[in-house]
């Protein structure tokens, strides 16, 4: 889940923009926090007209036709856990001082499981304590624990991901987003049809080389869906990665929008 190091200096440039430039007056300011899962990087480069997760959780919000108009601001970044977002002041400077915010959905875990030490014990302080942040610096906001999408190969690593951020709303008193059931309904409609390929080019058999050249980015083929799967889905770890393409990404907004309409209709 690493970012390239230019298009991670693209991204947190634009990000910048984007948070100087956030609207509030007579807007619902919408934040999306998390991690690739959130960002869509690579649906961004392969795409980058779009649309994308923020702007279609818009448009689809749009779409309702009684709700007022929405700004969503997606913070997502490669790599990211809470302990780096918070360590690292990422936080501090582009989430913190975001103006008129009305809702914030958190969506971590993925990252926090494979890179934080004592992940059980840690994972769920880290939560509470970016949420003690986000309440002192945006206290009219409501705060979105969100459960993550299947990622893991074990579906059971995503269940205690999801059990941790289900305690920590339980206790914190919030009220959850459970994106996961959504996202995983769809995925049984074909297990491959929202993620990406992303595959080690040396790893293609020399006859393929020039089929997959205009498609590689850095050391990987990199495609958005089934593109060569009837030729190369046989090699092993071709669909090893499960990253949403966009069709992951639009399932996440569809079931965002839906979950975030049904309580701004809510008096």
């Amino acid at each position: 889940m690493k970012t390239p190091v230019p298009l991670l200096c693209l991204l947190l440039a634009t990000f910048a923009v984007a948070s100087l430039r956030a609207e509030h007056e007579g807007k619902v300011q919408i934040l999306l926090l998390g991690d690739s899962t959130t960002e869509g990087i690579v649906p961004r480069t392969l795409k980058p007209e779009g649309p994308h997760l923020e702007s279609v959780i818009e448009q689809l919000l749009a779409a309702k036709g009684d709700l007022k108009p929405c700004h969503v601001i997606n913070l997502g970044l490669s790599g990211e856990y809470i302990r780096r977002l918070l360590d690292t002041g990422r936080y501090e400077k582009a989430a913190s001082k975001l103006p008129g915010l009305d809702w914030i959905f958190i969506r971590y875990g993925l990252n926090d499981r494979g890179r934080r030490e004592g992940f059980i014990e840690n994972f769920p302080k880290d939560f509470k304590e970016l949420i003690a942040l986000l309440r002192r610096d945006h206290p009219g906001a409501k705060i979105v624990p969100t459960t993550v999408i299947p990622y893991f190969a074990d579906e059971a690593a995503t269940t205690e991901v999801n059990d941790l951020i289900l305690r920590v709303a339980k206790e914190e008193g919030l009220e959850v987003f459970d994106l996961h059931p959504r996202y995983a309904a769809e995925l049984e409609k074909g297990p491959n049809l929202l993620n990406y390929r992303r595959f080690p080019v040396e790893k293609v058999p020399p006859p393929y080389q020039e089929l997959v050249k205009p498609r590689v980015i850095g050391d990987r083929v990199v495609v958005m869906d089934n593109e060569f799967d009837a030729i190369l889905g046989h090699l092993p770890g071709w669909f090893g990665d499960r990253h949403p393409n966009l069709a992951g990404y639009n399932t996440i907004a569809d079931e965002t929008a839906k979950w975030l309409a049904a309580k701004m209709r809510t008096p």
